[in-house]
Parts: structure tokens; sequence; C-alpha cells
């Protein structure tokens, strides 16, 4: 049987683009504390080969992110119209880490202006997580293996 994942081509990377380009919430996916898969919404960004986000230490996932750091994020949205498994959508996989949010506050705060309202609180730390992989199912029958190259 043939296999139905095939390596990125351009028009798998185009999608790729959109997709990250367009980004601002996602689904990000922790191992939690009885190392059980946990997943949530997320408000994300895409800048400089990163995925970043902003999460209080009230939330579930910020302890996994900070301890563990493995991640899985999925992206794109379906569309208002057809069946939502028609529209695009990319798996990430990935190592996060905490970074200096005030270096970041310019690009999330253009990307994110709501969240100026809690971005200075001390209990909201900003996270970049730095690709490993991807998987692209771009459609019906379009399924792909990203790189990190295919990414930009």
């Amino acid at each position: 049987m043939k296999d139905p994942v095939q390596p990125a081509d351009d028009a798998a990377r185009e999608i790729v683009q959109v997709l990250l380009g367009q980004m601002r919430h996602c689904a990000l996916a922790v191992v939690d504390k009885n190392g059980h898969p946990s997943v949530t919404r997320i408000a994300g960004l895409w800048h400089d080969g990163r995925i970043l986000t902003l999460v209080s230490d009230l939330s579930s996932h910020t302890k996994p992110l900070r301890d563990d750091g493995r991640v899985s994020v999925l992206i794109g949205e379906p569309g208002k119209r057809g069946d939502p498994l028609n529209h695009p959508r990319m798996s990430v996989q990935g190592k996060a880490q905490e970074v200096d949010k005030t270096v970041l506050a310019k690009p999330w705060l253009a990307a994110h202006p709501k969240s100026k309202l809690y971005f200075d609180f001390a209990d909201f730390r900003m996270f970049a997580i730095d690709p490993s992989g991807a998987a692209l199912n771009g459609g019906f029958g379009k399924a792909y293996a990203i790189t990190l190259a295919d990414m930009g």
C-alpha cells in the first residue's frame, strides 16, 4: 500500500505559510502531571520561526510548559461552510521554553491588541515553541510531512 503522506510540494508549503501567517489562536497539547495529554485553546503567533504564546500561572498548562516543554499545537480553523475536516490544518510538534515577554511585546501586541489589558501582569509569561516537525492535512486526500524548511 502506498504511503498517503507525501513530502511537501509548493502547494503544501503555500498552505503552511497561510496557516502560520493567519494564526492568532490554536490548540495546545501538553503532558499533564499524571502523564496524560491535556489540550487547551491558546492565543498564538508565528514569529521568527517559532510559535509564541502568552499564558497565566493560573492556567493548568503553564506548569507542564515549564517542567516538560514537549508540546503539540494544532493550527487552522474550520471554514464557515462545508465539512470542517475538509479545511487545512497542521499539527506542529516542538519544545516550549519561557522567553522574555518584554522583548516580544511589539509583535505580540500588534497581533493581539486586547492582551494589552493583562500583558504586564506579573502572573503572565511568554513561551516560545521551537518546532521539531509538523504534519499538514491540506484537505481531503492531501496529507504532507512538513519539515522546518517548509515552515520558512
